[in-house]
């Protein structure tokens, strides 16, 4: 059984580690703590995959940037033949705080260009995805630079162990399935 963990982000050395690169943030340290190899640089994006308990799990950050991120999750579902229950989206959300980690089996896009991308592309907001907290302490008219900038030395402090648990969610999405590892999770 095959799964599709996409981690949303932007190419590129000036997105590196920002709070928009969460979703790249959380595969990469998904695909290291469970010593998957390199990331391979294919069409739309950079991918790597690991099994557990039979399943394989394909990490994709896509090479399209942000707002064209449905070009590339559709090209791998297609090229893997995942269906859409087993694909599940990362990303960044400014309404939950710092590291905070939610999971939802579908939603609205809540105004983020990759979702809607995704959503326009795909047909549907019918989709898992889990959305990783990275606040709104920003100014008035201040969303991009916030979005776009690099996380406090607080954020720092608790980034590991928060890209650690977000992987345990992964995990348990493609083992258990959406239903327990939301009541699992969310509560926390």
């Amino acid at each position: 059984m095959k799964y599709l963990i996409v981690g949303l982000g932007n190419i590129g050395p000036e997105y590196h580690e920002t709070r928009h690169n969460i979703g790249f943030m959380t595969v990469e340290a998904l695909a290291r703590i469970n010593n998957a190899p390199p990331f391979i640089d294919g069409r739309y994006g950079f991918t790597t995959s690991f099994s557990i308990k039979g399943r394989q799990l394909i990490l994709l950050k896509p090479s399209t940037f942000m707002n064209l991120s449905g070009l590339a999750v559709r090209y791998w579902m297609q090229k893997e033949n995942i269906p859409l229950e087993n694909v599940l989206i990362v990303v960044d959300d400014l309404a939950l705080p710092f590291g905070t980690l939610r999971l939802k089996g579908k939603g609205s896009d809540a105004g983020h260009n990759g979702l809607k991308h995704i959503a326009a592309i795909l047909g549907t907001q019918n989709y898992a995805r889990l959305r990783f907290g990275i606040g709104n302490d920003f100014p008035k008219g201040g969303q991009i630079d916030y979005v776009l900038g690099h996380f406090t030395n607080e954020d720092r402090k608790t980034m590991d162990e928060r890209l650690e648990t977000a992987g345990e969610i992964i995990k348990s999405f493609c083992l258990a399935g959406i239903d327990i590892t939301m009541n699992q999770f969310n509560k926390k």
